[in-house]
């Protein structure tokens, strides 16, 4: 046994919580989440960074070029920030509506995220920085993530589920991230069939396999399973204990040596990368992508853009203009810069000169986890005026003096061992969170606390809330990703400030967590008339609605599809006074639209990055077009969703019953109407479709061209997509571009469809008997030019 490999054991375990183990010769190389941006490894709301659109909205963009442009970005930012390689991006698919971390992902469709991913690794890749695609495979759900059993068929999952990360693989990603779940009974970081004979198998992929953070469970079925890289280290799974297992003889040393050469491949590639030319205007791309994302629903009478002559006076009504969803909540959350521009100010800036606007909230946005403004128990010294005193005290004892102390403006703080200032995680202690709050209303306030052990509630010193307990290291990662809260009701009086104190007594673990807020007492109708009566006197309302932060969450999935109960009769209430009604709905996944009748307008923005308010307003007042188009469908009912549900039976197991038929394809085989077909919008300018033709056969594969034409005075975006049907009549999405038009020209496209496009996966890739259609149009449903071959 050579001894040589044995040395290289270390570089199978994480040096730290981000690092990976450095020997002679093979330098350490540090990661960070994503996709979003580069996600503080401190999870630090300090360590701002620049913010992307999410991976939905970028979906909706239906534009590779733009997208490698903004993966480009998230490199610039890594390469800034020290970072060598990435976790993202993320090549899960939204199999349901409910998915929590639906945001992250490109949509319902594989080879619209398998194509869109490949771009943004190529943009990563393009500023040395390497790509690490995640979670391989069917985290597709949040709801027991860690146990759950995804059960799919062979053909689902070449077909769908494993197509992103091939087309990743192929495009040249350094490494590929585990999932924390099962996969037809085995762990992800201990399934052989995927990590071994298909991955590093069937694909040839030269990368390494990194298990999700605290995904690895055990040294053996990992290591012979085919897992390269465990992380955070040191030493959980693999490392020394890889190397004991290969010396005892229960790992072949060829599985070692294996794990090592990838491991230590990838640094050499990363720092072989060729460098492209940076983004040169981070903001402006930023704003094409989040504008190129907006998909336009509807816009009866031409109710958009926006004609100040025609519009005199604008209500913005709704509590997404002034407090924007641009992220969901997960680990990989970015810190945002202060002054990025709201919808609401950005609307005001441009429509303040020309139009009369006025603002009103109409209801409070619903966050899981209520935010708290107060300002610090103590003068640190740091100039804070914002936030809450973290205090760190040795013991669970009363008093004593903290060994630590920081200010910090945020309610939900994690922490990791061996980043700085997590010495005392080591050990028993106590963190205590304290400020002055002033109330705004009279009456009772619910305060929240949630924690990685026992947490309590003081106010002006007096103990009002108890709860929480000791946490089996089994059961931390669960909590902290949950971040479920307990409450208790406290009447407190408008404008008297109350010392709040929230605390968490702690044993030594790995990672630990606080989180906290505070919830006013029920606003009073007056707050939903002042919106009614700025509508009664507008010449239109944008009616501005959507979700929160914490509506898409880590290790949770949505409840329905709903918007929150009071935004609906919000709708109503408005409508009621006026209806020359534009909604805007900042929400990632799709949603019920049941009550769209009652608006004229209808734009879906997604959680668009930190230029949303620019974009946005750039869109209304006609500079650019709402380019997006649907990465989703958009069903007229929840039953209508091939998959919903996505809770686990009660063995654990969460069947892909619907096989390779998810979403749109799985509506065209029940024969359902969507209420908004995949691949759907439309933007200002008016375009047709024109002069198609096809040329070769499906075991070559085809090309189609053709032209469009711009009919309007205004430039358009065209988004022509093509689409395969078997004999079994299933289209399936095989080619797209996006192209833009200038007013009353044409432009010419190109589309390239491969053999594989026609074939299915039956213990091998096949072509079934009988003809194929290909289908050209618009989207998933009006494909009003088609071709039969084959046969």
């Amino acid at each position: 046994m050579s001894t040589d490999i044995l040395a290289l054991a270390p570089l199978t375990s994480g040096r730290d919580m981000w690092s990976t183990a450095e020997l002679p010769g093979i330098r350490s190389i540090k990661m960070a989440d994503g996709p979003m941006g580069i996600a503080s490894g401190r999870v630090d709301e300090r360590d701002v960074a620049v913010l992307t659109p999410c991976g939905t909205a970028l979906g909706a963009t239906w534009d590779a070029g733009l997208v490698t442009q903004v993966g480009a970005i998230v490199g610039m930012e890594a390469r800034r920030l020290g970072v060598d390689a990435v976790l993202a991006p993320n090549l899960n698919l939204q199999r349901s509506p409910l998915c929590g971390r639906g945001f992250e992902l490109f949509g319902e469709d594989p080879y619209l995220a398998g194509s869109l991913g490949a771009a943004w690794v190529a943009g990563l890749q393009g500023q040395g920085v390497g790509s690490v695609a995640k979670h391989l495979v069917c985290n597709d759900s949040e709801t027991d993530r860690d146990s759950m059993n995804a059960v799919a068929s062979d053909r689902a999952l070449r077909e769908c589920y494993l197509l992103p990360f091939e087309m990743a693989a192929a495009a040249g990603c350094v490494g590929m991230l585990a999932a924390y779940n099962r996969l037809n009974g085995d762990y992800c970081v201990e399934n052989r069939p995927l990590l071994t004979d298909i991955v590093k198998g069937d694909w040839a992929f030269p990368g390494f396999i990194v298990s999700d953070w605290f995904g690895g469970r055990d040294t053996l079925r990992s290591a012979q399973a085919g897992l390269d890289l465990d992380m955070p280290g040191p030493d959980r799974v693999l490392g020394t204990k890889f190397a004991a297992a290969v010396a005892e003889g229960a790992v072949p040393v060829e599985r070692l040596a294996d794990a090592t050469a990838r491991v230590a491949k990838a640094v050499h590639i990363i720092d072989s990368l060729p460098r492209r030319e940076p983004v040169a205007d981070v903001d402006a791309t930023l704003r094409d992508a989040a504008a190129a994302s907006f998909v336009l629903l509807k816009n009866e009478c031409d109710v958009l853009p926006i004609a100040p002559k025609r519009v005199r006076r604008i209500a913005v009504i709704g509590p997404n203009a002034a407090t924007p969803c641009l992220q969901g909540g997960t680990f990989a959350k970015i810190a945002v810069r202060p002054d990025f521009v709201t919808p609401l100010q950005a609307i005001r800036d441009r429509f303040g000169a020309v139009c009369e606007v006025t603002y009103e909230e109409g209801v409070e946005p619903e966050y899981r986890l209520p935010p708290l403004s107060a300002t610090p128990a103590r003068d640190l010294g740091d100039g804070a005026v914002r936030g809450m005193t973290m205090e760190w005290f040795e013991g669970h004892g009363e008093g004593g003096e903290p060994v630590f102390a920081e200010t910090r403006d945020t309610n939900s703080l994690t922490w990791f061992v061996g980043l700085p200032g997590t010495d005392a995680l080591k050990q028993a202690g106590r963190i205590r969170a304290s400020g002055w709050f002033s109330p705004e209303r009279s009456g009772p306030h619910r305060l929240h606390v949630g924690g990685t052990g026992e947490v309590r509630i003081s106010a002006d010193g007096v103990e009002v809330f108890k709860g929480g307990g000791p946490v089996a290291p089994s059961d931390l990662m669960g909590i902290l990703k949950g971040g479920d809260s307990q409450s208790i009701m406290l009447d407190l009086m408008a404008g008297t400030p109350v010392l709040l104190c929230f605390e968490l007594a702690y044993t030594p673990a790995r990672a630990h967590g606080l989180w906290y807020g505070v919830r006013g007492p029920d606003l009073p109708e007056a707050m939903l008339e002042r919106a009614v009566a700025a509508a009664a006197k507008a010449d239109l309302v944008l009616l501005m609605l959507g979700e929160t932060a914490d509506a898409g969450v880590e290790s949770k999935d949505r409840k329905g599809t709903d918007l929150p109960a009071a935004q609906i009769d919000l709708i109503a209430r408005v409508r009621h006074v006026n209806t020359n009604i534009v909604a805007i709905c900042n929400v990632a996944h799709a949603f019920d639209l049941s009550w769209q009748d009652k608006v004229k307008g209808l734009m879906v923005t997604w959680y668009p990055g930190e230029q949303y308010g620019p974009a946005l307003a750039d869109v209304l007042v006609g500079e650019r077009e709402p380019g997006g188009r649907l990465p989703v469908s958009i069903a007229a009912h929840d039953a209508d969703y091939p998959t919903f549900d996505l809770k686990p039976e009660l063995n654990g197991d969460v069947p892909y019953r619907e096989g390779h038929m998810i979403g749109y394809k799985g509506m065209q085989a029940a024969a359902t109407t969507p209420l908004h077909a995949f691949g759907s919008g439309f933007g200002y300018a008016r375009l047709e479709l024109a002069d198609v033709t096809l040329a070769g056969d499906v075991a070559t594969g085809v090309t189609l061209s053709g032209s469009i034409h711009n009919l309007s005075d205004r430039t358009g975006k065209a988004v022509p997509q093509a689409y395969v049907a078997g004999p079994d009549g299933i289209r399936h999405l095989r080619a797209f571009t996006s192209l833009s038009i200038p007013a009353g020209g044409r432009a010419a496209f190109t589309l390239d469809i491969g053999p594989r496009a026609f074939q299915h996966w039956q213990d091998g890739w096949c072509i079934a008997p009988g003809v194929q259609h290909v289908l050209v149009g618009w989207n998933s449903s009006d494909l009003p030019v088609g071709f039969v071959i084959g046969g």
